[in-house]
């Protein structure tokens, strides 16, 4: 590992994202993911309009749920302005040529481009595995920001988003997939390999955290041991980003905030933003009711 490092980066962080839907019910779930969907389509719209070119990355561990998480932002989006790209094993003029591999893949004005892994398989699976050589790895970490800040300088919106995961609930995921008729195939020797390097892959995933987030191009860190938290909060996160509003969660309890309501001339103070918005609905409907009858 420490041959891979021996040169001069300089050290950023990345933001790790606290997510306001701890312990959120299946049911609630569904209500907030249709509501963050609906936000989601909206913004697609204006990215048709403007001829905006969107790019979000999906990185993590084998069984992070990169793959579940892009279906929830994409299953309602309109197909033709989208695309999921999963590359496989790089050929060798691919592997000389990385950064070409991806642009290729790049979305036309008017797209959005989702990677379920990214050209960030340099920085953590191929070291891992010794997949690449240490000069690739080194040419890749001293050159990866400049040529997303390049990107973002031409008007590609970028977001890279890492679902992290501890040991457990990998190993948990892993066994479901070999014991599931249905998704056997999505488990490989690699998965096993990777896992055996689990201490390896961590020290490389630190070192590419501290030395490819920056202000413009950050890593955005979300947990993703509980997959319906990790799916709102990424979404979440792109809906606030995208809208450029300061979009509320109903379901969830944000500790961080409290608010007040008065109805029917009782003050209802220290409520949770889903507390709030219930008696904010029955207020709503109470005056329309009051003026219909008026």
């Amino acid at each position: 590992m420490s041959n891979y490092l021996d040169y001069k980066m300089k050290t950023r962080q990345p933001k790790d994202i606290e997510t306001p839907y701890a312990g959120v019910t299946n049911k609630a779930y569904q209500i907030e993911k249709k509501r963050l969907q609906l936000e989601l389509l909206n913004i697609q719209q204006k990215i048709i309009q403007e001829k905006q070119r969107v790019i979000i990355i999906f990185e993590g561990r084998d069984a992070a749920g990169k793959g579940s998480t892009i279906k929830r932002f994409t299953e309602n989006l309109m197909p033709k302005h989208f695309s999921t790209i999963e590359l496989g094993v790089p050929t060798t003029a691919e592997s000389k040529n990385w950064f070409k591999r991806y642009e290729r893949q790049f979305p036309n004005p008017g797209h959005m481009t989702f990677f379920d892994r990214s050209w960030y398989t340099r920085a953590l699976i191929e070291p891992t595995m010794g997949y690449c050589s240490k000069r690739q790895y080194q040419n890749f970490m001293s050159g990866v920001l400049d040529w997303e800040h390049q990107l973002i300088t031409e008007g590609i919106i970028l977001v890279k988003f890492y679902l992290s995961i501890d040991k457990q609930t990998q190993l948990y995921r892993l066994e479901n997939r070999i014991n599931d008729p249905l998704r056997y195939w999505k488990f490989s020797d690699t998965d096993l390999k990777a896992r055996k390097e689990w201490e390896v892959f961590t020290q490389f995933k630190e070192q590419m955290f501290k030395h490819t987030s920056s202000r413009i191009s950050p890593w955005v860190v979300i947990n993703g041991n509980i997959k319906r938290e990790a799916r709102l909060t990424s979404m979440l996160y792109l809906v606030r980003k995208l809208s450029g509003q300061r979009f509320k969660p109903l379901t969830g309890e944000n500790i961080r905030e409290r608010h007040s309501i008065e109805v029917n001339g009782v003050k209802f103070q220290g409520l949770t933003l889903r507390q709030f918005s219930i008696l904010q609905e029955l207020k709503e409907h109470k005056e329309l009711f009051e003026d219909i009858e008026n």
